[in-house]
């Protein structure tokens, strides 16, 4: 007995002791009322995994309807359109419906904004001599017509100050689809300043500094058959 309790022995019992008290503070003790461990192989509510009942695409678009619905909704744009501009003239309606039979990319807004910015590049281009842009927008014959006029302004020494201020009024007048071609009269109400003056600055005509009101009436025409989607001016009328 004496030899068990030993002094060395004492102390290790001491430390056994010691330890085993520190690991149950530390680790505690299972009451059975502990939550289970994770299992990490099964997915959280966020992380279906593909291929699964609840992993459902919903498209956005079904594609083999879209193009139908497409064509619908193209159909009934042109048509309130054509309603819109033609303005209760049934001829000028009806020569709508035919342009826009015969081409495909015609609507009368789209064409009407391109016309807005031809009719302002080609008064500008004329109006600075600027052969080259109005060659691309021109019709040869009415190319030639602008081009002789103006040489005839250079021979005589006169210059142009112009500014085109705007368009307070653009609308269709006319539109058909005849021989290859299928064209369309736009009638221009512009503002713009003006003033030709010859080779000593004195003032031909016009005003520089007051803004005046010119209207024209235009016919751009293209073939709906060419690749070229460009419309070009044919014939050119000063409205009085």
């Amino acid at each position: 007995m004496d030899d068990f309790l030993d002094l060395p022995t004492l102390i290790a019992i001491v430390v056994a002791v010691f330890v085993l008290f520190r690991l149950r503070s530390v680790l505690g003790t299972r009451t059975g009322t502990e939550r289970p461990p994770v299992d990490r192989s099964r997915s959280t509510p966020v992380e279906k995994k593909a291929g699964t009942e609840d992993d459902t695409v919903v498209p956005m678009r079904p594609r083999s309807a879209q193009p139908e619905l497409d064509d619908e909704r193209r159909a009934r744009k042109l048509e309130a359109e054509i309603e819109q501009h033609s303005r209760g003239d049934e001829a000028l309606k009806a020569g709508l419906k035919t342009v826009a039979e015969a081409d495909a990319t015609f609507t009368p807004k789209s064409f009407l904004e391109g016309a807005k910015q031809a009719y302002e590049m080609i008064v500008t281009a004329y109006a600075e001599g600027d052969r080259q842009t109005l060659k691309n927008l021109l019709d040869k014959d009415i190319f030639e017509s602008f081009a002789r006029a103006i040489s005839d302004r250079e021979a005589a020494g006169q210059k142009v100050d112009f500014t085109f201020v705007g368009l307070p009024k653009i609308e269709i007048s006319e539109a058909e689809y005849e021989g290859k071609n299928v064209s369309v009269t736009v009638r221009f109400h512009a503002e713009v300043v003006s003033a030709t003056r010859d080779k000593d600055g004195t003032l031909v005509e016009g005003n520089a500094d007051q803004v005046q009101t010119i209207a024209d009436e235009w016919t751009f025409a293209r073939n709906p058959k060419s690749r070229d989607p460009n419309w070009k001016v044919v014939s050119t009328s000063q409205l009085d």
